[in-house]
């Protein structure tokens, strides 16, 4: 059950990675990291307290149950947002801090876990240095595996297409294990690699997406349901209203008030602040970290199992219910990504060089503009357009409005003719893989 669900993560942290990209992780990188470790502690902390005053737990349960209950899952969040995306810094910070505080609690829990014996006092201090070890070693080699996968990816071909997205999920499990023989953090390796080469050029990127995507859905569901075939609800008893109380005190104190402190430094619209704060959704982390402490023997392991239960179904059930409302409440920008399930493509021998695709930003040059009257290189060319997803000819009188998608063939002078279709500071670019 443990390797299943630990397979599993290893493949949703790999792909989280990818979505995210480098530039848009670098966009936020302080405020993830930041969140993403003192979010995770504070709030492994406080759930640990909580439980300890009010429920009765242990200390060394409650600590367990405390770095379970940290972790959040951003893709339960998109997954209840349907086909709407988050726009803007919200919706990086949420997956940033999800992939960097996953692994983080993955760390503090295996600390715990191996520093059974002495005093409490004692087994923080010793377990302090392991944690930064684990995450200083699993960032290192998940940067330098992932700088060797971009190598890979961008100049050893293969005889087959279909073995690419194969070598490339490979791969991520080979800088998971590197990692962890090494004693480091395998989950924070595959995520760092998986930003590495989120953004990069290669053959058959956009197949290798697809795929990841794909096998990161499936591993979603697998983890929830492992969740389900390990826990009888005959047997949850008092669990159920433990997990209750410390669900809703997650919801609306823990998470709202003590991350909102560690929040406080990041610049976010208030409403954007409120929106990730309340988008703390627990996922398939948390029963992860379950399993490891039944597995461990731990006393109050099998209660430590039966509370996470509760308090996941509780946040995706009823608390992730409730996010698409606060994202309209509180006017968080959102888009509407209406399924395109028809492509217009092209395959190369080479890497198509100059070949760019822009989405027209509101208010840029090309917003409005004709498309014989913009101030384009000569060696610019602009080969297709797209609007509200179907193509729209290409002629000198077309006029170009917000968010069309437009393919250029850009030649020599690409930051100018970036600066028409997006204006002085680029929102978004893709290019095409």
């Amino acid at each position: 059950m443990q390797d299943v669900v630990t397979v599993a993560l290893v493949v949703i942290l790999f792909e989280g990675g990818t979505h995210i990209g480098w530039r848009r992780f670098r966009s936020a990188a302080g405020a993830i990291v930041w969140v993403g470790v003192a979010g995770t502690v504070v709030t492994a902390a406080a759930v640990a307290t909580v439980a300890h005053l009010l429920f009765g737990f242990g200390w060394q349960a409650a600590l367990l149950l405390g770095a379970a209950l940290a972790p959040t899952d951003p893709a339960v969040v998109f997954s209840v947002l349907g086909r709407r995306e988050v726009i803007g810094r919200s919706g990086v910070l949420l997956e940033g801090e999800s992939g960097t505080n996953d692994p983080v609690g993955i760390a503090l829990m295996m600390v715990l876990l191996g520093s059974a014996g002495g005093s409490l006092i004692g087994r923080i201090g010793a377990g302090a240095g392991e944690f930064a070890l684990q995450l200083g070693i699993g960032g290192l080699i998940g940067v330098a595996g992932g700088w060797g996968l971009r190598w890979l990816m961008q100049r050893v071909p293969l005889p087959s297409e279909g073995l690419y997205p194969l070598r490339t999920l490979a791969f991520g499990g080979l800088v998971y294990g590197l990692a962890t023989v090494v004693h480091g953090s395998g989950f924070l390796a595959v995520f760092a690699a998986g930003v590495v080469i989120g953004d990069i050029n290669a053959p058959y990127k956009r197949e290798v997406e697809r795929f990841l995507s794909a096998t990161s859905s499936l591993a979603e569901v697998v983890a929830f349901v492992v969740l389900g075939v390990t826990v009888g609800l005959n047997d949850l008893g008092g669990a159920v209203w433990v997990g209750v109380g410390i669900g809703l005190l997650l919801m609306w104190v823990i998470r709202p008030v003590l991350v909102g402190l560690v929040l406080w430094p990041v610049r976010l619209r208030l409403g954007e602040r409120v929106f990730v704060l309340w988008s703390g959704l627990k996922g398939a982390v948390p029963i992860l970290l379950g399993t490891f402490a039944v597995s461990s023997a731990v006393a109050g392991a099998e209660r430590i199992y039966e509370v996470i239960f509760v308090v996941v179904a509780l946040s995706v059930m009823v608390q992730g219910t409730t996010v698409p409302l606060v994202a309209r409440w509180r006017r968080v920008l959102m888009r509407v990504v209406e399924p395109e399930p028809w492509t217009l493509g092209m395959r190369f021998r080479e890497r198509p060089a100059g070949v760019r695709r822009f989405t027209v930003q509101a208010g840029a040059p090309a917003d409005g503009a004709a498309i014989g009257g913009l101030r384009l290189h000569e060696d610019a060319w602009i080969s297709l357009v797209s609007r509200d997803g179907r193509p729209v000819p290409v002629k000198r009188d077309t006029v170009l409005q917000a968010r069309d998608d437009v393919l250029v063939i850009v030649g020599a002078d690409e930051p100018a003719v970036r600066q028409v279709f997006c204006g002085p500071v680029e929102r978004r670019r893709r290019s095409t893989q």
